[in-house]
Order: C-alpha cells, then structure tokens, then sequence
C-alpha cells in the first residue's frame, strides 16, 4: 500500500470512529470509482468520507476527484492540505496548476497557501514560478505573519531554478529569516551572462 494512503487511511478511520466504523471499511476497501465518485456528489456524507473517496480517486488519476481535492488543499486542517496535494500531484488534470496558483496567490487565504506553494514546485507547471514570485513579494511587508510561506516560495523559486526569480530573490536577501535560503536559491539559478562589450 502507498505509505501515503496508509496513513491517510489510519487517519481516516480513527476521525469515523466507532460508530461509522462499518462505513469505513466499506469505502476503503471499494473497488468501483463510480461508488468513490458517488460519496463526492451524495449529501450528507462526512467529510472523512468525501476525502477517502477524493484522494483513492485522485491517485488512480480519476479526474472526477478534481474538485473535493482542490477544496481540500485550501482546508484549514494541514493533514488534509498534506494529503489533497499529494493526490492532486498524481491525479494529472490539466487544470491542477491553474487552481493551485489561484489559491496560492489569494491573500485572503493565505494563511493556507503552504501546500498549494509546494504542490506548484511539484508540478513545475507554467503557472508555478509566477505565483511564487507574487506570493513571495506580498511577504516583505513589515510584520507579515506567514513566514513558513514566504520561506516555500523562497526554496521552491531555488529548486524551479526559473531565471525571472532573481529579482524577487534578491530582494528575499534582506530580510533575516529568508536570507540564507534566499543566497541558497540564487546559487541554484541559472550563471548570469557578463554582458557583452
């Protein structure tokens, strides 16, 4: 088994409990996506339920998983962000990238921004280097509360190796606590050209 889904699943079945235990077992052993699927569209169902189903989809590249993923990715709780980006990087939807810039880069959540921010570096997607330019620029404002973000930015923006980072990066220098991973990512771009004569 996926160590991932593992623990997913040890997760999963500690929050149904006791009672719902029967249920449980029933969608994690399911075989047919489209009883997966129908926990995602049916009402009432349990959140641990709606994930289960979303993230055993998305693993088996079943785009209908698309949606409750996105969703979780941008939930509160950082286990579920964990998982929903870990299935969302395997799920292979085309407009996988697009969400996760979009929840990135929107200030109003973006006490939630880690997973999306790393799942971009994941994809490496036209939209990744980007969002973690402007999400990292909204960062240097004094007092600003979300270092771990700011700092994901900083390490994706080395590992992309992306030249339009350098600015950006430069800039990451003089603050303290992004300055050693902001020199460690500008090592990681591409060597300027000395300019011609």
């Amino acid at each position: 088994m996926d160590e991932e889904l593992r623990s997913l699943t040890q997760r999963l079945r500690h929050e149904a409990g006791a009672a719902a235990s029967f249920s449980y077992e029933r969608l994690a052993s399911a075989g047919d996506p489209d009883e997966l699927a129908a926990v995602l569209i049916a009402p009432e169902q349990p959140l641990w339920a709606r994930e289960l189903a979303a993230f055993r989809l998305g693993l088996d590249g079943d785009r209908r998983a698309f949606e409750a993923l996105v969703l979780l990715l941008n939930h509160r709780d950082p286990q579920r962000c964990a998982s929903a980006s870990y299935a969302l990087a395997r799920l292979g939807d085309p407009r996988t990238a697009r969400a996760a810039a979009a929840l990135a880069t929107n200030e109003l959540r973006v006490a939630y921004a880690l997973y999306p921010v790393r799942l971009l570096v994941e994809l490496r997607a036209p939209e990744s280097v980007p969002a973690l330019i402007t999400t990292l620029a909204r960062r240097f404002r004094p007092h600003d509360p979300y270092r771990r973000v700011a700092l994901a930015c900083v390490e994706g923006l080395g590992a992309l190796g992306d030249e339009r980072a350098r600015p950006v990066l430069n800039e990451a220098l003089a603050h303290p606590e992004l300055a050693q991973a902001a020199a460690g990512a500008l090592k990681r771009l591409p060597a300027q050209r000395a300019p011609g004569p």
